[in-house]
């Protein structure tokens, strides 16, 4: 189960027999360029996944304006499931790759996505589709969730340990751009016929907002991405490989005897499961809190921006964490989303439109400092397990990180319902992200900790 040694037997020609990242020569020879290559597919299809984990959210807020009868409560539901369905496929994609291997896993994956890809293509053009469809299709969007935790520990196999905070930092913040590349794109591919308006496409539908009304083509927004998920699974199935690293699911469990993979899941939770409960909630939280102010704006105009900063800088992080420590890093990122929790609430009760620059930019700020805290965490993962055991704890943390869309959307959902605002969602926050600086602090950051990573 060593990254260093071979299989007894090789089980296809896709397995290869010998790989030594922390060989120099190895590296320099035959190493680097496959590893190089692999990050490249498979932060494409990773790329796909998290657009598809997330058109649910950028669907959701146009359902009521084009027909589809659905309450408040139903759309924090549909925008929450996908969440709910990452996390849960996460416990199992953790598993996946010292079993089948990276070629299988990714590409096999990734071509699961045409199911929730194909089935919103259709179910769109239907405001008489029953909730329980879109509720079907909400969770099989999660299919896109939950191959985090088998891609990304199939890339920390591929990288010596002085890389891995570079190499998972450009795959998961590149990947991360599905999101916003969703919310961005979503509203300009449904203001028109693809194909030159071919019939297979469907046909358009009328969007009230207010007294006006317009012709879109949501379906668009789901057919966009089905040739890139075919070529990109294809590519996968073709082109990469598998480290002859192996284990059955139960040599994986030894990673929940160690106190590191529950403190690393926690420290996760309040990265990542803050970057995508927010980035599945914004539109909504935009809407729920300017929506009824003249002049109000477009979510998605503005959604797009929380996961792109968050994005970006989860790829820089990366290799000055690679520098400085994770430990280090993440301890800063800690501090900015505390102090940024604190002041999203100012902002979102507010009498005119003059509050939304100082919401958005406190959201905007949140996210970033998400996004520095998702690139150190996954440089302190491979500093502190092995590199099997490494891959099972990075699976782990995504996993239980991915719950972040659901219960974002349903603490939301409850805090509206009960006091007409979010804000007791963001002073809970506040109060969990200082817990796991300590924390942090204590077992890896601080002068003399045991475990410094």
């Amino acid at each position: 189960m060593s990254a260093t040694s071979a299989p007894a037997t090789v089980r296809s020609g896709s397995w290869l027999n010998r790989w030594e990242p922390e060989n120099a020569a190895f590296w320099a020879e035959t190493g680097s360029r496959l590893a190089w290559r692999t990050l490249a597919i498979t932060t494409a299809n990773l790329t796909m996944a998290f657009a598809v984990w997330f058109l649910v959210s950028a669907l959701v807020i146009r359902l009521p304006a084009i027909g589809f009868k659905l309450t408040t409560g139903q759309l924090f539901w549909l925008a929450a499931m996908p969440g709910l369905a990452g996390g849960t496929l996460r416990l199992v994609h953790m598993f996946l790759t010292p079993i089948y291997g990276t070629r299988r896993v990714v590409g096999y994956s990734t071509l699961s996505l045409l199911v929730p890809a194909v089935g919103w293509f259709y179910a769109i053009q239907n405001p008489e589709t029953p909730y329980w469809i879109l509720m079907v299709l909400a969770f099989l969007a999660g299919l896109g969730g939950g191959n985090f935790s088998s891609f990304m520990p199939s890339t920390s196999l591929f990288f010596p340990k002085r890389l891995q905070g570079t190499a998972l930092a450009v795959q998961a913040g590149i990947g991360n751009f599905g999101v916003s590349i969703v919310q961005l794109v979503t509203p300009w591919i449904i203001g028109f016929a693809l194909l030159g308006g071919a019939a297979f496409m469907g046909e358009s539908q009328t969007l009230t907002k207010g007294s006006q009304a317009s012709q879109v083509y949501l379906q668009n927004a789901a057919a966009i991405y089905i040739p890139f998920i075919a070529v990109f699974g294809l590519s996968a199935l073709l082109f990469l490989k598998s480290v002859p690293v192996k284990a059955n699911f139960r040599e994986q469990f030894d990673i929940f005897r160690s106190r590191h993979t529950w403190s690393m899941t926690s420290l996760y939770i309040m990265t990542f499961g803050a970057f995508s409960g927010l980035a599945a909630t914004f539109p909504l939280l935009i809407k729920q809190s300017y929506g009824a102010l003249p002049g109000a704006p477009d979510p998605l105009t503005y959604a797009f921006l929380g996961p792109l900063v968050g994005s970006l800088l989860r790829v820089v992080a990366g290799p000055i964490s690679d520098k400085l420590g994770g430990a280090r890093v993440t301890h800063y990122a800690g501090l900015g989303m505390v102090a940024c929790t604190l002041v999203v609430p100012l902002y979102t009760s507010p009498s005119s439109m003059a509050d939304f620059p100082y919401f958005v930019a406190a959201m905007l700020a949140l996210f970033g400092f998400a996004g520095i805290g998702n690139a150190s965490t996954f440089k302190q993962m491979p500093m502190i397990f092995p590199p099997r055991q490494a891959g099972g704890v990075i699976g782990f943390t995504a996993a239980i990180a991915a719950y972040g869309p659901f219960l974002f959307g349903m603490l939301f959902g409850a805090a509206v319902g009960a006091f007409g605002s979010p804000n007791a969602v963001f002073y809970g926050l506040a109060v969990f992200f200082a817990f796991n600086v300590a924390l942090n602090w204590v077992m890896y950051a601080r002068p003399g900790a045991k475990t410094p990573c």
